[in-house]
């Protein structure tokens, strides 16, 4: 799996909101071996580092061969995303396509939301 990269926060002074969105995540299921396909969300408030996007890309791709629950992939990126960039908050969210006549939404949160961006939509993008 590839290394995330972060680059140093050009704005660290002020708390501002990050929205990365991709159509395109796959993993496999454990049980079946069946491709699983997600729309990732990933918003975070950044610290003193933000994710470089390349590498964010890259990190996503190492999870298309690999077996992973939906509840744990979700997380696992949540994870590692923070072990990366330790960012004030971070939330990732893979809303799974159907399977079997069942979609699923997974939402997994880091940290305090800044007050100082309560006017900023927090809940759905």
């Amino acid at each position: 799996m590839a290394d995330l990269e972060t680059f140093p926060n050009p704005c660290p002074e002020r708390p501002y909101l990050i929205e990365s969105v991709t159509h395109e995540f796959t993993c496999v299921c454990p049980k079946t071996g069946q491709p699983d396909f997600a729309t990732l969300r990933i918003r975070y408030v950044p610290a003193a580092a933000c994710v470089e996007l390349k590498s964010l890309k890259l990190f996503l791709w190492g999870f298309r061969e690999e077996g992973h629950f939906h509840e744990h992939v979700t997380n696992c990126i949540l994870d590692t995303l923070v072990g990366a960039c330790a960012p004030q908050w971070m939330e990732v969210r893979g809303e799974f396509r159907v399977r079997g006549g069942i979609a699923t939404t997974i939402t997994a949160r880091h940290g305090e939301y800044p007050s100082a961006l309560e006017g900023v939509a927090r809940a759905e993008i």
